[in-house]
């Protein structure tokens, strides 16, 4: 056992399918690149419970990951999926040196994950994200977790958990960017407005099109670009022909992150008229992109560049409306969070 090398199991609701598979979770991916980069002595474990949707064993870039295709079925199938985790854990544990648990969001992940460190005397810590600090998560109740064992991606986000439960998170871990990932090379921004997210009501796109109305009475022919895809998408595009802005507002779908990223570097201003946030990555990689950031939230105490917190929908228009007519307006690349300190960050509450 000395001899073996430690084990990190990762509990997470979903993970890529294969390597191509960068629209899954680009966060995820690429902290668990940069933990591999980081500690190449490691063994990483994935135990993915829902997505991918059918049952397998695969390596992922050199990770080793277990699908349990649970696809988000019953209460029933749900239950038949824990305890499929539970005895793959059991394995883990019989054969090699399980050194501890890092559950993604204060979910069913936590759950199986925290029971089963207890129970056998290892580490486990949750990574909170966003949606799971809020009220009415019923995991808070049957989890029952130390204020240790948690670990919040903002400071805004460990104050909501307080003030919803009265559990302040032991640590704060944002989750970092791979800058090798982008296109360093002069790039033309002949986008002035991108929105990058899932089309649900929380994110409010409603908004982003009300912004672009609000634009073309100012700057007729003004660019805007959504990516992403939800159940709003239908409601955005009618909304936006009922507004005339055909030919100011493009719908891209769900790309590639890749993709993304070069919608970023082409962009002047990334809107994220998000109502709820706990730290979004779109907001880092945007930054980095060189593009100017407008959203109603503030992730960290501390301030960035380029990141322009407004209050309301008016504000939001004339912010959006001032920096593209700011003729002195640059757009230097901000870093806030590098991947490979997030890694290290979060392997010192492992003990590495």
């Amino acid at each position: 056992m000395r001899n073996m090398r430690k084990t990190l199991v990762i509990l997470t609701p979903g993970f890529p399918k294969d390597e191509d598979d960068s629209a899954c979770l680009p966060p995820i991916q690429v902290f668990v690149k940069a933990l591999t980069a980081a500690y190449p002595e490691l063994n990483i474990v994935v135990l993915a419970f829902q997505y991918p949707f059918s049952a397998a064993k695969y390596k992922w870039h050199g990770v080793n990951v277990v699908a349990f295709a649970g696809r988000s079925r019953s209460k029933g199938f749900r239950l038949f999926t824990w305890l499929k985790v539970w005895k793959k854990l059991l394995e883990l544990k019989k054969k090699q040196q399980v050194m501890g648990l890092l559950s993604l969001w204060m979910g069913e992940c936590a759950l199986v994950g925290s029971d089963f460190a207890k129970s056998h005397h290892l580490t486990h810590r949750c990574w909170l994200q966003g949606q799971d600090a809020k009220a009415e998560n019923k995991y808070m109740k049957w989890v029952r977790p130390a204020g240790s064992e948690l670990i919040a991606i903002s400071d805004y986000l460990a104050n909501e958990l307080y003030k919803n439960y009265g559990l302040l998170p032991g640590h704060v871990i944002p989750i970092g960017m791979d800058t090798t990932l982008f296109d360093h090379g002069p790039i033309e921004r002949d986008i002035d407005v991108l929105g990058v997210g899932s089309l649900i009501p929380l994110k409010q796109y409603e908004l982003f099109v009300d912004t672009i109305r609000f634009l073309k009475e100012h700057i007729p022919g003004v660019k805007a670009v959504i990516c992403g895809k939800g159940p709003e998408m239908e409601r955005l595009k009618n909304r936006s022909a009922a507004y005339a802005l055909e030919a100011n507002i493009s719908f891209k779908g769900e790309l590639t992150h890749t993709e993304v990223l070069q919608y970023m570097q082409r962009s002047k201003v990334l809107l994220h008229p998000s109502n709820y946030e706990g730290f979004s990555t779109v907001l880092l990689e945007a930054l980095y992109s060189g593009a100017h950031v407008v959203s109603f939230f503030r992730p960290m105490e501390d301030e960035f560049d380029h990141h322009h917190i407004v209050n309301d929908n008016n504000e939001m228009n004339h912010k959006v409306l001032s920096l593209l007519t700011d003729a002195d307006r640059e757009h230097q690349p901000v870093l806030i969070y590098d991947a490979e300190q997030t890694a290290k960050n979060m392997m010192q509450l492992f003990g590495l």
